[in-house]
Formats: C-alpha cells, structure tokens, sequence
C-alpha cells in the first residue's frame, strides 16, 4: 500500500459520511480522492454540510460517475439492503468497509428473515469479517471486506464477549438496556425523528423485533460457544448522539462484581480505545461525545448473584464511523489510533 491511501466514501450525504469526512480530514495517510450521493450529486459538500466548509474536498458524485481506477479503499455509507449488489461489482482486490448491515449476519438465510429480502452476495457474505476491532484484529488485517459493526451490538458486545468467554456471567438471561440519540436512526427525513415527537420525552421502540438483535446474538453466541439470545430493548433518547447501555447479567457460583471488573480491566488492558472504570463507577455519554471512546463500568446488583454493567459509546463514533477508521487502519497496514486521537468533547 502507498503511503498515502485514495480513498472513497459510498454515501458521503449522511450522517455517518460526515463523519468520515470530519475525522479522515485529519488522517495523514488518506486523500479523500471521490464522495458519493444519490440526489445530492453535483454539489458541493460545503452546500451539504455547512461545518465541512473550509476543507479540500471533491464535489458529490453519482455511483455511476465513480472512476475506481484511481482508489485504494472504500467506505460503504450507504443504506441497509442496496450495499451487497454495489460491493459485488467493485474490483475483487479492492479492499473496503462496509457500515450498512448487510455483511454482519453470517447466515444469509437469518439476513433474509431479518431483512426481508435474500441475500444478493451470499459469495461475498462467506468472505466478510465482522469488524468489531479489539476483538478480531488478526483477522481484520488480512481482510478484504469488513462488516463494520452496528452501534448497538458495540456498546453491548464489548463488555459481554469477554464476560461470556471467561465464562463468568451465565448466557441466560442476558438483559440489555439501550439507549440511543436521534442520529442513530440516520439523516433521511422521518416523522418520529422529528423534533416535537422525540424532545422532552424517551420511548421504546423495536420491541423483540429490532434488527440489532441477531446481530449481538451472533457475537454472544460465537463467545459462549452455544446459542445465546439476549433480551434486547432500545430507546430513543431527546439528544443527538451517544448511546448507553445498561446490562442486566447473572454471575456464575462464586463469581463477584470486582471478577467481572478485573477480567474487563484486564482484556482491554493497553487498548486506546476502551477504558474499564473502578468498580462501582459508571460512565455517562458525555464522557464520549466526538470521540471513538468506548467506556464500561461494573457494578454489583443487590439482588446477590447478578451484576449491572454499564457501556458507552458515541453512536456516529465507536459505533459508526471512528471503528470504520480504525478497521480501515488495520487493513492497510496504519498505526491503528492515526486519525482517531479526539478528545471527546463537554460539555
């Protein structure tokens, strides 16, 4: 790979487009060399996203007016269900990331249940690596396609992967409690994304139904070595950003809130980007906001025998765009925090 990577971005209009153009902006080792859109080709990303005014950037352009010839990588941004049909016809050398769903779920016949429809690049299903990155970096970077994870599976996965492979928590019940800001949900208008239906008040939505759901189900699972179905609950939250997980876990004999925190603590030893609090401490989205921070704590529950498990993460971050950054990172061979080094911002 070059010094310097040509790098193109597959929905460059939403949310998680800006994203990757904000913090790749600072990235010494990337040129920002095409951005796509559908109906916003032909402008120019300061008419889009005013706050990227000032930067070098190419114009908008359609998919069909994308020259690969002059790109090392892709950022896929584009929406669940029209990336698989996309990624099939790239060159099959071309490496990329992928931050729709349409590469997590391993079998294609669960993507279809979830999804409604087949999987349209089963061949290439049975080549992506699921790119959740503390956890799988040898795999990551020799990668040719990685299915950047959802934010919700990031915020529950880190902290329970660990716990299950230490076989310090029980895999049933597992309870997830998540809360998300409105971001999340994408850029495209929405009538319960508005503001008078999501200020001053929280609700739950996806009941037993949310598409995140097999997702982390996958992850638990693959950890646990047998089948684990979490019982998962997300809300909508009235702020843009940030998403906490609350998790309800029941410890196996013997095992105590201050084992939980230690095997944590100890796992993410070292890491940039994962922090373990002292046991007892809890984090709170604010601690991460703007940043690819992921944050955990511990606590003992007082019912004896069951633990809670607090995690934080920016959604658009860790959780989008900064873990899509940092897979990149380890596919092309970069030190691994390049571009990525942002205090998270507070208030």
């Amino acid at each position: 790979m070059a010094d310097v990577a040509n790098v193109a971005i597959l929905g460059a209009s939403g949310y998680t487009g800006a994203e990757l153009i904000r913090m790749l902006a600072l990235h010494p080792r990337v040129r920002l060399t095409a951005l796509t859109a559908d109906r916003k080709a032909g402008q120019a990303m300061a008419s889009v996203f005013p706050h990227l005014a000032g930067l070098d950037l190419p114009d908008l352009v359609s998919l069909d007016a994308l020259d690969l010839s002059v790109i090392d990588f892709v950022f896929c941004a584009l929406p669940h269900g029209t990336t698989q049909e996309i990624i099939a016809k790239l060159p099959r050398d071309m490496k990329v990331c992928d931050l729709s769903a349409d590469f997590r779920l391993d079998d294609v016949d669960v993507y279809a249940q979830w999804y409604g429809h087949a999987h349209q690049a089963p061949d290439l299903q049975s080549e992506a690596v699921y790119g959740l990155t503390e956890l799988a970096r040898a795999e990551i970077a020799s990668a040719r396609l990685v299915a950047n994870p959802g934010c919700y599976p990031t915020s529950a996965q880190l902290p329970l992967i660990p716990l299950l492979e230490a076989r310090l928590i029980g895999a049933d019940p597992i309870i997830i409690d998540a809360k998300s800001g409105v971001s999340g949900a994408g850029r495209a208008a929405k009538e319960g994304s508005l503001y008078a239906e999501v200020a001053e008040g929280i609700h739950a939505y996806g009941l037993a139904s949310h598409r995140h759901a097999p997702e982390i189900d996958q992850g638990l699972s693959r950890a646990f070595g047998a089948e684990v179905v979490a019982t998962f609950t997300p809300h909508l939250m009235p702020m843009n950003r940030g998403i906490l997980s609350t998790i309800y876990v029941r410890l196996e004999n013997g095992v105590t809130s201050a084992d939980l925190q230690a095997c944590l603590a100890k796992r993410y030893a070292g890491e940039a980007f994962v922090r373990v609090l002292p046991e007892g401490q809890v984090p709170h989205t604010r601690h991460v906001r703007g940043s690819n921070l992921a944050l955990m704590g511990v606590a003992a529950d007082r019912r004896p025998g069951w633990a809670i498990v607090v995690s934080v993460i920016d959604n658009l971050v860790k959780g989008a765009s900064g873990q899509a950054i940092q897979n990149m990172n380890v596919m092309l061979g970069f030190p691994e925090t390049m571009g990525l080094a942002q205090v998270p911002m507070f208030p």
